[in-house]
């Protein structure tokens, strides 16, 4: 968090970061991957993790923002250790679309896998989701603005709009 206000902080894939009010976090391609914010609005402070997987191979992941089994739990802890109340956390999350022809291997279901493994971490730990835009076929981009809450999601076809 040591971007400046009115900075918008970039999140790579498998990376997470935090922002503040007065901040905008920002991720790109978003196709089978999901982005994921929690706020605490109270405390205007945010984290966005880029899951770009369900859940680590084995039992020790390598890089915790990854997965959506352990990029959800980690960062709640992130956000609490800079200010946040857990009970205040709520998630917003855009992406997760099946990028591949539909097909019976689960192994090709990674967008719709990768919703599934964060809306089950968010529910363990108690996190309310007010706003998801999930699944389909097309990639996204999003920015969430910590100082309004509002995600702004565009489509890789040129749809733009706010959840």
């Amino acid at each position: 968090m040591s971007e400046g206000m009115d900075a918008i902080i970039r999140v790579g894939i498998a990376e997470a970061a935090l922002a503040r009010s007065g901040q905008r976090i920002r991720t790109a391609g978003l196709g089978s991957c999901v982005g994921v914010v929690l706020y605490d609005p109270e405390a205007a402070i945010a984290g966005l993790a880029h899951v770009m997987l369900p859940s680590p191979p084995g039992p020790e992941p390598v890089n915790s923002a990854k997965y959506g089994s352990t990029a959800i739990p980690w960062l709640a802890e992130q956000l609490r250790a800079h200010g946040a109340n857990l009970r205040r956390l709520c998630a917003k999350l855009a992406g997760g679309a099946q990028m591949f022809a539909p097909s019976r291997s689960d192994l090709l279901r990674v967008g719709p896998r990768n919703v599934e493994a964060v809306l089950s971490a968010l529910d363990t730990l108690g996190v309310p989701v007010v706003a998801q835009d999930t699944g389909g076929h097309v990639g996204r981009t999003i920015e969430f603005d910590v100082s309004t809450g509002a995600l702004s999601v565009r489509t890789a076809r040129g749809a733009a709009y706010t959840i």
